[in-house]
C-alpha cells in the first residue's frame, strides 16, 4: 500500500486506508453450488470487461488486488470463481472480505443456487462425481454443499436461481443484474468499407449505398474523403440518402432489442460503397450519430481510410 494515505479507525478497531490506490477498485466473487452455472457465469462476467481468475483462494485476492492496482494495468473490475470445499474457506473469506474494505474495493458476491433435482440431472449428464460426494450418493455431497454455503447465500449481494434458466437466459440474467437491461446494453461497431477491396465476413449487418451520387466524379471532392464536411454534405444531401438512414436506422433499433433479449450484445454494421473513401463513409457517421441519439454505445470505423493510412 502506499504510504502517506489517511487512516480510519473501524467502529471494531480496524485501521484502513482511505484514498488509497485500491479505491474505485471492484470485486466480484462468483460462487454457488456446483453444477449450476458458476463457469458460465464467469465467462459472461468476463465479456462484460472484467479479469477473470477460476478457483482462487481467499488468501490469494489481496495480495492480487495489490499488483493490479500497484501496476497500473488500467484493470479495475476483478472477478474470482471461489469453490467451497472446506469449512476453514469461510475464515479466510472473512478476513479477505474485512482487508478488501479497509483498502476501499467495492466488493460483491454472486451466488448461483439451483434445486437438488436439476442438480443431480446436471451431474448426471456430464458423468462426473460432485466435489464432495466422496464415496457416497451425489445427493450426499448436494446436501452437505449446500448446508455448508448456507451462510454465504444470505450475504450475497445477487442471487440467481439457475433451475429453469438456459445458459441465454443465465446471460441475460447477469447482464440485468450488472449492467442494466434494454438495448443499451448492446454495443454497435459501425465500419465503412469499399466492396471493391472484398466484403466483410464478420458483420452482422452489410448495406450497400452505391445507389448515391459518387464524389469521386466531382473533381473537387475527389481528393476528400466521408469524413471531410463538403463529401459528407454532398453525400447526405443526395436523394435517397434520408430515407435510407430513416429506414435502416429503424432495422437496427428492432434488430438490438431483440439482441439484447437474445443475450447478444455486440453488434457489427457494415456499410460499403465502390472504394470505401466517400458515400460508406458518410453514411457510416451518420448512422452512428443517429444511434447514439437513441442512447446506444456506438463506435465507428473506416476500414479502407485506415488502411490507406497505415
Amino acid at each position: 500500500m502506499s504510504q502517506g494515505n489517511e487512516t480510519a479507525t473501524h467502529e471494531d478497531g480496524r485501521q484502513g486506508h482511505i484514498g488509497g490506490p485500491a479505491e474505485g477498485f471492484e470485486v466480484m466473487l462468483i460462487t454457488g453450488m456446483s453444477g449450476a452455472g458458476r463457469s458460465h457465469a464467469a465467462h459472461s462476467i468476463e465479456d462484460m470487461g472484467w479479469y477473470v481468475v477460476d478457483n482462487m483462494p481467499p488468501q490469494l485476492m489481496v495480495p492480487m488486488v495489490d499488483m493490479m492496482t500497484a501496476s497500473k494495468s488500467g484493470v479495475h473490475k476483478l472477478a474470482a470463481v471461489i469453490d467451497v470445499r472446506s469449512r476453514d474457506y469461510f475464515t479466510d473469506l472473512s478476513a479477505m472480505l474485512s482487508h478488501l474494505d479497509d483498502l476501499g474495493v467495492k466488493t460483491r458476491i454472486l451466488f448461483l443456487d439451483a434445486d437438488d433435482e436439476v442438480l443431480v440431472k446436471r451431474f448426471e449428464a456430464v458423468r462426473r462425481p460432485h466435489p464432495l460426494q466422496r464415496n457416497g450418493r451425489l445427493i450426499d455431497g448436494i446436501r452437505e454443499e449446500r448446508e455448508m454455503l448456507e451462510n454465504l447465500e444470505e450475504r450475497a449481494d445477487i442471487v440467481i436461481d439457475t433451475s429453469h434458466l438456459s445458459i441465454h437466459q443465465l446471460s441475460t440474467k447477469l447482464y440485468n443484474a450488472l449492467m442494466g437491461s434494454g438495448p443499451t446494453t448492446v454495443s454497435v461497431h459501425i465500419f465503412s468499407f469499399g466492396f471493391k477491396y472484398g466484403i466483410p465476413i464478420d458483420a452482422d449487418f452489410v448495406a450497400d449505398v452505391r445507389f448515391l451520387p459518387n464524389p469521386y466524379w466531382v473533381p473537387k471532392l475527389r481528393g476528400l474523403n466521408g469524413r471531410d464536411e463538403p463529401v459528407s454534405d454532398y453525400v447526405l444531401r443526395s436523394e435517397g440518402a434520408a430515407e435510407f438512414l430513416d429506414a435502416y436506422e429503424k432495422a437496427i433499433e428492432v434488430a438490438v432489442n431483440g439482441y439484447a433479449q437474445e443475450d447478444k450484445h455486440y453488434v457489427t454494421i457494415a456499410i460499403g460503397c465502390t472504394g470505401g473513401q466517400h458515400r460508406s463513409v458518410a453514411m457510416s457517421e451518420a448512422l452512428a450519430e443517429r444511434l447514439r441519439a437513441r442512447g446506444l454505445n456506438v463506435s465507428v470505423s473506416a476500414r479502407e481510410l485506415d488502411r490507406r493510412q497505415s
